[in-house]
């Protein structure tokens, strides 16, 4: 009796993609809101990878900037718009440069024209800190002066607060008043938002 062997088919393997050759431009981004234009920050500059985190930066523990502090490598260079983009205070700055190029990674920022490298001259380092240091000096000065102006606006009795944050059953409305004709001004002023306000609105759930 002969017996007929069936050939076992071997299991597929599916390979995970090969990460791209090391030397990429990896764009770091950070906006405080939602609101704010995220596109103006690296508009122009050609990058093989964004990260961009809405949140405050307070500190360096960010979801993006977690993702990219682990997607870089040695040959890359991260490319941030400003200094204050990336650290909000000069310790965090420093350790989050000084951390990259130690791993043979480059970090740029735009608006400053700055590219460390890791080896870099004293002179550069110290360059770090005092526009690291200015800086953060200048965002205390448009806290104090915003403080100031709340403060002058609330003795005035036209201080009302940051504006509503209008919920989904809201937002539904106001589109459906606005494609009924109804003036923006007046649906405006019914939800107690700015006009720009309600145009955000509105693009935001054509989009979604």
């Amino acid at each position: 009796m002969i017996r007929v062997m069936r050939r076992v088919k071997e299991p597929t393997v599916t390979k995970k993609p090969a990460r791209p050759a090391i030397g990429q431009s990896v764009g770091y981004i950070r906006v405080s809101t939602l609101d704010q234009r995220e596109d103006r920050q690296l508009e122009g500059i050609e990058l093989d990878r964004r990260f961009t985190d809405h949140t405050s930066g307070k500190d360096i523990k960010r979801p993006q900037l977690t993702a990219l502090l682990s997607f870089v490598r040695e040959g890359d260079t991260v490319v941030c718009h400003s200094m204050d983009r990336l650290g909000r205070n000069l310790d965090d700055l420093r350790k989050l440069v000084f951390s990259l190029t130690e791993r043979g990674i480059k970090v740029q920022f735009c608006k400053e024209n700055l590219i460390f490298t890791g080896e870099d001259s004293p002179m550069a380092n110290l360059l770090l800190s005092v526009m690291g240091a200015i800086a953060e000096f200048e965002r205390q000065l448009i806290r104090e002066r915003q403080r100031e102006g709340i403060a002058l606006a609330k003795k005035r009795g036209v201080y009302k607060g940051r504006p509503a944050t209008l919920g989904a059953e809201a937002v539904a409305s106001l589109v459906k008043r606005l494609d009924n004709g109804e003036r923006p001004s007046v649906v405006a002023r019914d939800m107690g938002v700015s006009r720009m306000t309600l145009h955000r609105y509105r693009v935001k759930a054509g989009a979604q």
